[in-house]
């Protein structure tokens, strides 16, 4: 089965006010990519061991997060892969994640981007804040902007 060269991952809990930044993100891009075969699209609750293999034949991926103490509106920043003691906790992190794949596969990972964004409110029942929501706005279109640009210059899904 043919493999897009892009994934876009975003996790979090939608049950938590700004911590539903990921899933929200990947569900509007998806929106706006409709039809790119270059890129796939995947949203989960938190990050788990079984996701390195949703890496494998990747080119690029970009994952996506809320964060409750980086920059507004978004940080960005390459993740690589490391060991880190998470990956037998319930927030598992990029990296860790990374390092799976790598042990998995002996090779190393594609490449990596996060995308934090930042949340302001993150209690139990709450709804996303109107601060968090207008920096997944932009974080949209940094996204949107980047994946169009990249999706034209990456090869055709194989």
């Amino acid at each position: 089965m043919p493999v897009a060269p892009w994934l876009v991952f975003g996790w979090g809990n939608a049950s938590r006010g700004d911590d539903a930044l990921g899933p929200l993100f990947v569900q509007a891009l998806r929106d706006k990519l409709t039809g790119d075969h270059n890129i796939e699209f995947l949203e989960d609750y938190q990050l788990q061991i079984e996701h390195a293999l949703d890496l494998v034949g990747r080119e690029h991926v970009l994952f996506v997060d809320a964060s409750r103490h980086g920059a507004a509106p978004f940080e960005v920043s390459t993740v690589s892969a490391a060991k880190d003691g998470s990956v037998s906790t319930h927030a598992m992190s990029p990296q860790a994640l990374l390092q799976v794949y790598a042990d998995l596969q002996l090779a190393a990972p594609p490449q990596c981007t996060l995308l934090a964004i930042r949340g302001e409110r993150f209690t139990l029942g709450e709804a996303p804040s109107q601060p968090a929501l207008a920096h997944l706005a932009l974080a949209l279109e940094w996204a949107s902007a980047l994946l169009k640009l990249k999706s034209s210059h990456t090869s055709t899904v194989r």
